[in-house]
């Protein structure tokens, strides 16, 4: 038996610019779990300030890679996967679901931010990815991602609690039994981080402070701390205000020193604040 847990994070990864697996496989290392990249496309940069990027298209290596690692009896705790870069790859992916059945299966379904859709994204891209939704345990979609799933407008006004809630169950209701949705304006003035329990009908929220800067793959340093402290044993409220700390942690730092914003938030001056065990009491159920 394992004295470590093991993640396959099926992700991109940006050669300039901290975001996907350039920060899920240095923060999930930090936290003691061994990851495995399983790219699905390797860029030159992230797409948010670089001008026009190169990319390379990885879905012929990704199945050759899991009939290696079947053949080679590897075993994971946990498949979490992120921004594909074809339709075809959602299929791949939930062969990867398939083939280690008792892993954490957690999608984080990348598809666009602040009410636009990615470039990258088709319509089809995104129907396909309800496909991953429906067989997930946990999916951590921002604001816009959820309306995408749930078929609805992005919202132009502060949401009220019972909205939410909503928002919540109805995605609950498409396959997995836990839903975080992050970057949430809501009616009291609070910026929020918002989830759903369903087998235990609990709802719960953190809050946090916002700066007046947008950092590019702090979705993704969020969703790779509420999937670490899951694989290793937090509440739901508990994963998400670690997550949720520590980003507001990175992104209030990266402001102070003023940064470019397209190199995303200083994870090398922050990655040592999880290594510290810390307790959490900034959450309330909604």
């Amino acid at each position: 038996m394992n004295e470590y847990k093991s993640v396959a994070a099926i992700h991109d990864i940006s050669g300039v610019g901290r975001c996907s697996l350039s920060v899920i496989m240095p923060t999930m290392s930090v936290m003691g779990i061994q990851v495995c990249a399983v790219p699905t496309a390797v860029l030159s940069a992230h797409t948010n300030g670089f001008g026009d990027v190169v990319m390379k298209d990885m879905t012929e290596y990704i199945p050759q890679a899991l009939e290696h690692y079947k053949r080679s009896d590897v075993s994971f705790d946990c498949v979490y996967t992120g921004f594909l870069a074809s339709a075809m790859q959602v299929s791949i992916c939930l062969d990867f679901f398939d083939a280690y059945p008792n892993a954490l299966k957690i999608v984080d379904p990348v598809m666009g931010d602040s009410g636009k859709r990615y470039k990258t994204y088709t319509p089809q891209m995104c129907e396909c990815m309800a496909q991953l939704v429906a067989v997930a345990d946990v999916i951590t979609p921002n604001l816009t991602e959820a309306s995408i799933l749930l078929g609805i407008d992005y919202p132009v006004s502060l949401l009220t609690l019972s909205e939410v809630k909503s928002m919540l169950v109805k995605l609950s209701g498409k396959g997995p039994d836990t839903v975080v949705i992050t970057s949430v304006p809501m009616a009291d003035g609070k910026n929020s981080n918002v989830g759903y329990d369903r087998k235990n009908n609990a709802f719960w929220r953190v809050t946090y402070e916002k700066v007046p800067k947008h950092y590019p793959g702090t979705g993704d340093l969020f969703a790779s701390v509420l999937t670490g402290g899951l694989m290793l044993g937090d509440s739901l409220p508990i994963a998400i205000s670690r997550a949720t700390s520590f980003c507001e942690y990175a992104i209030k730092t990266t402001f102070g020193y003023g940064t470019n914003p397209r190199e995303g938030v200083m994870l090398e001056k922050c990655l040592p604040v999880l290594t510290v065990r810390q307790s959490f009491t900034d959450y309330t159920s909604l």
